[in-house]
């Protein structure tokens, strides 16, 4: 890869699911050669909800050496790649609220341009895997993004098949060898693109 790429992979997750897809991105976009960082949004639950699933517990303490992602992580990136479950076919609401921070930003402009794409976890096959990713897109427009998703580009989405994004059903228990592999491809994918939109507009 001829154009160095930075990768912010920013992400929500309560008990660990998407946390795994998120670690495996890191992975993809690494091995493209990219730079990346791993970066986590505030918890916003309060902790007497969160005292009631002993796994939300856990992983809070699991993942407690996370950055909190930050504007910077945005502003440093070429790409950016967001994770979230599922809320009721929508964004978690922490990683909306961290999103919704972003005016400021998105009025200077300096979002435009950057590849963005996403990925997701429901408790089940249809609990809003889609809608979830397709309501993430709306805000990538309103930035003046471009989306670049996994498609069906790599034999993986084959067996994943979700060509909007990587995304697993978290009732089959931890994410398994396709779906990291998915969420590996994903980023790689983003990472290719980066590059060549780079080279392309340094060549103008």
């Amino acid at each position: 890869m001829s154009e160095s790429v930075n990768v912010s992979i920013i992400y929500y997750s309560s008990t660990g699911n998407v946390h795994a897809l998120a670690q495996a991105a890191v992975e993809g976009a690494e091995k493209a050669g990219a730079q990346v960082r791993l970066r986590k949004v505030a918890e916003t639950t309060p902790q007497e909800v969160i005292n009631l699933r002993q796994e939300w517990v856990q992983h809070l303490q699991d993942t407690a050496d996370v950055a909190e992602a930050s504007h910077d992580d945005l502003e440093w990136a070429d790409v950016v790649l967001f994770g979230t479950p599922t809320r009721f076919g929508n964004p978690a609401s922490q990683l909306r609220a961290f999103m919704e921070t972003t005016g400021p930003l998105w009025f200077q402009g300096k979002l435009a341009g950057k590849v963005y794409s996403a990925f997701t976890a429901s408790n089940t096959a249809h609990g809003g895997q889609e809608s979830t990713l397709l309501a993430l897109g709306n805000t990538f427009y309103h930035w003046g993004g471009i989306i670049v998703p996994p498609g069906y580009t790599d034999p993986i989405q084959f067996q994943s098949g979700n060509p909007y994004g990587t995304s697993h059903v978290a009732g089959d228990g931890a994410p398994g060898d396709v779906q990291l592999q998915a969420a590996r491809h994903q980023a790689r994918r983003t990472v290719e693109v980066a590059a060549a939109l780079k080279a392309g507009r340094a060549a103008a």
